[in-house]
């Protein structure tokens, strides 16, 4: 059976850290933050770690 091709979409959304963690940008990230609070506008800005799971199933889509 051939090689999975490793998908670009993947590859500029998400990233893995060097304990092999993948991360990614929080969703909702467009417009109408001011109905958001401080602590939710504070955590929406950090990087988004991947759960077990996704984290396989992107690794697998990224080729590595």
């Amino acid at each position: 059976m051939p090689k999975m091709k490793s998908k670009g979409a993947v590859k500029k959304r998400f990233r893995v850290t060097k304990n092999g963690k993948v991360v990614c940008g929080h969703p909702h990230r467009g417009h109408y933050h001011a109905i958001y609070n401080g602590k939710t506008r504070r955590n929406i800005s950090k990087p988004m770690v991947l759960n077990t799971t996704w984290s396989t199933i992107m690794k697998q889509l990224m080729g590595s």
